[in-house]
């Protein structure tokens, strides 16, 4: 072993390109930027979204539709579901932590109960709102509809 054959360990010299400095290293000159224009000069920032001066997409990509801010979103629960979980659980009245607590519904969500499936047990439904076939539904089982 001589100072001819040394070498540095495997991974500890990084083999980045050393732009700009000088001649000698083959990437002196215009430092790989070629010739004049923004993107040869120090400073340059391209903006985002910017295509040379061709219509950027987000503007030729047509708009389309409409978003109501005032939109009320329900988690919608079928009476069959009630009819479920009144048998599973043995309820005279379903309301909406009965629903949460079985996992049907979160704690942050609105409840509308729909008129999907048969009612037989007479129960009494709490929800924020009702079909009107789940209301029908309801009070022909002799339930009672209560809105919160």
């Amino acid at each position: 072993m001589d100072l001819s054959n040394l070498k540095p360990n495997e991974g500890s010299v990084k083999t980045r390109k050393r732009i700009g400095r000088g001649p000698g290293s083959g990437l002196g000159g215009t430092s790989t930027r070629g010739h004049k224009g923004a993107k040869s000069r120090s400073g340059y920032k391209n903006k985002i979204g910017f295509e040379g001066g061709q219509m950027p997409l987000q503007r030729r990509v047509p708009k389309f539709g409409f978003k109501n801010i005032n939109r009320v979103e329900y988690k919608a629960i079928n009476i069959e579901l009630i009819q479920k979980l009144a048998e599973a659980k043995n309820l005279q009245t379903v309301t909406v932590d009965e629903l949460i607590n079985a996992g049907y519904v979160s704690a942050k969500q609105l409840v509308k109960v729909l008129g999907n499936g048969t009612l037989t047990a007479k129960l009494d439904v709490q929800a924020h709102a009702f079909s009107k076939t789940a209301v029908a539904a309801i009070e022909a089982a002799g339930g009672q509809v209560v809105k919160l």
